[in-house]
């Protein structure tokens, strides 16, 4: 079997692909390789740059298990009925076709800094002169007292997108007459700040118009969120009398859930619940800890070029980072990648190398064409990523102004999902 750089690979395939793999590159003069772990904002975006702007002259592989990619972006508008789930779905088969990237359908578990190898789980390791960890996150364990990975399925997080998105959707669309819907919203940093509270708003919308009586609880660790008066400008003109925020002032943080008896205790109250949205404080991708390159629950990078502070010769994108002012978010991880990627270029082919800038959008949907956003543009300083101007929507504007702010937010995701996969 031949396996070219044209080719998408399967888990089953992947020693066949590694063992032509050696053979490209041996036959190539030795062509520098970049492996990418991790297909998501990050990842596939860094890859993408990296292949279509060195003109063939460095091998690029993307290791990821998935061949449909979920975007956690918009998937709370899925959610809420906004979107079909089928439109939050991309695949790779364009960055392999297209841009000439081994795309590698397998778990990366282990990274090998001295040999510069990516264990596989299929077996096999793949070796990079360059190395970038796009993982996402994980979360901590512990974090919230009754929970764990395995309860996922009774309390659903939904904060890595795919099936989880469609069973909290069911869950939601199956609620008694008059049920409750609970939240535990995580503590900072975690990925999308405004991400829980669109999501609040988006069941809030399918609640009011299937199940109007019913309410909404949320168990929140921190005194204020990402847009809050926003949101609560928004909850109070669609749903009013629905929303119960509980922050840290009245026990938001002493929060533990029973998933067998469904039930929340909030500062010892305990309340029965007929959903649970447990999400959890998160950390990086397990593959980021187990390359050693974490300090607490993230990855210290240079501001630079999203290199590791501990192995120059890895790159670490998106939420895993632990990099200044950017947010954790979509944006934040394909403005960082394509820094990322030009650096890369510039280390293994002398190509131009440009000063770092950086930029971020979050868009949120309340209601019906309510849209609202908050962004940034950011630079490289010694210290980290730094924040140099930015803007946020504003209480009292007009419906014309949010409308036209839903449309730009719907425009950006074609736009994103094509840069990162490819149009």
């Amino acid at each position: 079997m031949t396996v070219n750089r044209r080719t998408v690979i399967g888990s089953a395939t992947a020693m066949a692909a590694l063992g032509s793999m050696k053979m490209t590159l041996a036959d190539s003069h030795r062509k520098p390789t970049v492996v990418v772990v991790g297909g998501g904002a990050g990842g596939a975006t860094a890859a993408r740059y990296i292949a279509k702007d060195s003109a063939g002259g460095i091998n690029v592989v993307l290791i990821e298990p998935t061949r449909t990619y979920y975007s956690c972006f918009f998937s709370n508008l899925y959610i809420g009925g906004f979107r079909d789930f089928e439109s939050i779905g991309h695949t790779y088969g364009k960055l392999a076709a297209d841009f000439g990237i081994n795309v590698v359908h397998d778990w990366a578990v282990g990274v090998d800094r001295d040999a510069k190898t990516v264990a596989l789980a299929g077996g096999g390791a793949v070796p990079y002169d360059k190395l970038i960890l796009s993982p996402g996150i994980d979360f901590v364990n512990g974090a919230v007292e009754g929970w764990d990975i395995t309860s996922q399925h009774a309390m659903p997080h939904a904060y890595k997108a795919g099936s989880q998105t469609e069973l909290l959707r069911a869950q939601v669309l199956a609620m008694p007459q008059g049920g409750i819907y609970a939240m535990v919203a995580p503590p900072n940093p975690y990925r999308c700040p405004p991400g829980p509270y669109e999501r609040v708003s988006m069941v809030a919308h399918i609640l009011k118009q299937a199940n109007p009586t019913a309410k909404i609880i949320i168990a929140d660790p921190k005194p204020k969120f990402s847009k809050m008066a926003l949101f609560e400008e928004g909850w109070g003109d669609h749903y009013a009398g629905m929303i119960d925020w509980i922050g840290e002032d009245f026990g938001g943080g002493n929060v533990s859930v029973n998933p067998k008896e469904m039930t929340l205790s909030i500062d010892g109250e305990v309340t029965k619940v007929d959903v649970c949205n447990v999400i959890p404080a998160m950390k990086a991708g397990h593959i980021a800890h187990q390359a050693s390159l974490t300090e607490g629950n993230w990855v210290p990078v240079n501001a630079a070029d999203m290199s590791s502070k501990a192995d120059g010769d890895i790159y670490v994108l998106g939420d895993a980072s632990q990099q200044g002012d950017m947010p954790k978010s979509a944006f934040s991880a394909n403005s960082q990648a394509k820094i990322c990627a030009n650096a890369i270029r510039g280390a293994l082919t002398g190509s131009s190398v440009f000063p770092a800038r950086f930029s971020n959008t979050c868009w949120s949907l309340i209601g019906p064409e309510n849209g609202v956003k908050v962004g940034a543009t950011y630079e490289a300083t010694p210290e980290k990523i730094a924040r140099v101007d930015g803007f946020i929507s504003q209480i009292g504007e007009s419906s014309e102004l949010r409308k036209e702010t839903y449309k730009e937010s719907v425009a950006w995701y074609s736009a994103i999902s094509a840069d990162i996969f490819g149009a």
